[in-house]
């Protein structure tokens, strides 16, 4: 923060320091000692003194016009215009989501904190602004959920401002982008299986999420595969575990929803899930779409939940089959999440990583690699190419790669 209050100072003029305040996360994250992504101000400087210092107007849709500008040394800066800084700079922290986002600081170091907002945010505790914050913008109870992913707890007051009405109604009328963006940030918390707990513990979300919902009513297998028991349970463990060796949301993503096509399993059969592998590729695309997904995630989690159990069966695949599973998972993209989310389904597996590198290196071999002669393929008749060059790489993994 010493970095970004200097480089502030150097951005304006000195005489504009006192009409200058840092606000919300920055300042929360100044606190808790960690460097943030992007910086916050409010300001009572007018237009023509904020494009003096390279600031340009955005107008967004959902919000207030803000200035903009990037700061080589400092990251992304938005500016808001608050024209009668100290009384208007209480209302616009009153109206913030959680004490702890409802501090200010000054140029000079001192913290303004109306809220009480330093003493929650020692406890690590999520108190309301005020009655109204999570009815002002209902898209805050997720962040609060993907905030307690990261460690922190909401107070019992916050809870039960959560509990006191149906959320339903007031969340379809938010765009689904919104939610998603709170669910991918909590997939890279420390804890990302809270943010569903915490969904399922209060019943909110089942209009973004109705997998959720179903999945703690659904057996994850049979017994003695799954002592875990129910479906939720089970993905929640292999988040967890994939989660261990990974940090990047789209991997832990594609743990979560692995078992997808679980879901569309005739009670009948339980607990059984024959079938659950292909059901699940297009159960995932609808997911994806729904939340408005990067086309990787949804194609990401397709192939996972299409693929995962024939990882699981490793050690009965023949080499051929083999091949062509790491030649799709490259192909798909999670030639690196596949493994990970195998491993975590069945800890106690047969699965050994390093047989699954040894193979994608065969797989993503060239011709020139495999000792091909190119006249001779150029030769052979267009449909016997592939099967002429599978042989190839099954004699080579057969020799040890």
């Amino acid at each position: 923060m010493d970095t970004i209050i200097r480089a502030l100072g150097e951005l304006f003029p000195s005489p504009d320091h006192g009409a200058i305040r840092l606000v919300g996360g920055s300042v929360r994250d100044h606190l808790l000692g960690r460097q943030g992504s992007d910086i916050d101000l409010a300001t009572s400087l007018d237009a023509t003194e904020l494009a003096a210092c390279g600031f340009r107007r955005l107008e967004p849709r959902s919000i207030a016009p803000i200035w903009f500008r990037h700061d080589q040394a400092v990251g992304s800066i938005e500016v808001t215009q608050l024209p009668d800084l100290d009384a208007a700079l209480a209302q616009d922290l009153a109206r913030r989501d959680f004490t702890v986002n409802a501090m200010a600081l000054t140029l000079d170091g001192k913290l303004i904190d109306p809220q009480g907002g330093r003493r929650e945010l020692e406890l690590r505790r999520l108190e309301a602004c005020s009655p109204h914050s999570f009815s002002d913008d209902p898209l805050r109870i997720f962040r609060a959920f993907r905030f307690e992913a990261d460690g922190w707890t909401l107070t019992p007051g916050s809870e039960a401002l959560i509990r006191e009405r149906e959320w339903r109604r007031p969340l379809e009328l938010l765009p689904v982008e919104r939610f998603s963006r709170e669910m991918l940030k909590a997939l890279g918390a420390a804890q990302p299986e809270r943010f569903f707990a915490r969904m399922l513990h209060f019943n909110v979300g089942r209009n973004y999420l109705p997998e959720l919902f179903a999945m703690p009513a659904i057996p994850a297998g049979p017994v003695q595969h799954h002592p875990e028991g129910d479906l939720f349970s089970h993905v929640s463990q292999v988040l967890q575990r994939v989660a261990e060796r990974t940090g990047a949301p789209l991997a832990r993503f594609c743990a979560f929803f692995h078992d997808i096509g679980k879901l569309a399993t005739d009670p009948a059969l339980y607990p059984g899930h024959h079938g659950h592998e292909d059901a699940g590729f297009d159960m995932a695309r609808s997911l994806g779409e729904r939340l408005r997904l990067p086309s990787g995630y949804r194609t990401a989690l397709a192939w996972t939940s299409r693929l995962h159990g024939l990882l699981n069966r490793w050690d009965e695949l023949r080499d051929s089959t083999r091949l062509k599973t790491t030649q799709q998972a490259q192909k798909a993209g999670i030639g690196e999440i596949l493994p990970l989310v195998a491993a975590a389904d069945k800890p106690d597996g047969e699965f050994v990583l390093e047989e699954w590198q040894r193979t994608v290196r065969v797989a993503t071999m060239t011709t020139v690699e495999l000792g091909i002669d190119n006249a001779r393929l150029e030769g052979m008749a267009p449909e016997k190419r592939p099967d002429f060059i599978l042989q190839k790489r099954v004699e080579i993994l057969r020799r040890g790669g």
